[in-house]
């Protein structure tokens, strides 16, 4: 039997945009099949990168500096790819008052996870843009 190339499921449908379900599941090994209504998956209309970002977000323990260097990007940068996936997931949050997005920068400067040259990058790209 050949090895059947798995490609990511469509979220919505092609004709109507609506959510689309999860009806069946096919074992490649033994081919059965089994069919039924299953819970949709959140994580899997995610693409190939943004699944990568989540691991290493998540194996990092939450420590963008440690993000940073796997992508090879800057603060700033690295911060746009994690709202871009919290968006993709449906839980991005409204974006913070200037005041607010400081003291964050502030604390994660304090904490080491990001140094005071990203974190004065990131102020001077929120009060220009």
């Amino acid at each position: 039997m050949a090895t059947p190339v798995h490609h990511t499921p469509p979220s919505a449908c092609p004709t109507c945009q609506a959510p689309l379900s999860v009806s069946g599941l096919h074992c490649d090994h033994c081919d059965t099949e089994v069919r039924g209504h299953f819970r949709h998956c959140e994580f899997c209309a995610l693409d190939d990168a943004q699944r990568d970002l989540l691991r290493v977000f998540l194996a990092a323990r939450g420590n963008t500096k440690e993000l940073e260097r796997h992508l090879g990007v800057s603060y700033p940068t690295a911060r746009a790819r994690l709202d871009e996936l919290l968006t993709a997931l449906g839980v991005a949050s409204p974006p913070a008052d200037r005041q607010t997005r400081r003291r964050q920068l502030l604390d994660a400067v304090a904490r080491g996870d990001i140094d005071v040259e990203d974190a004065m990058a990131e102020l001077a790209q929120s009060t220009s843009g």
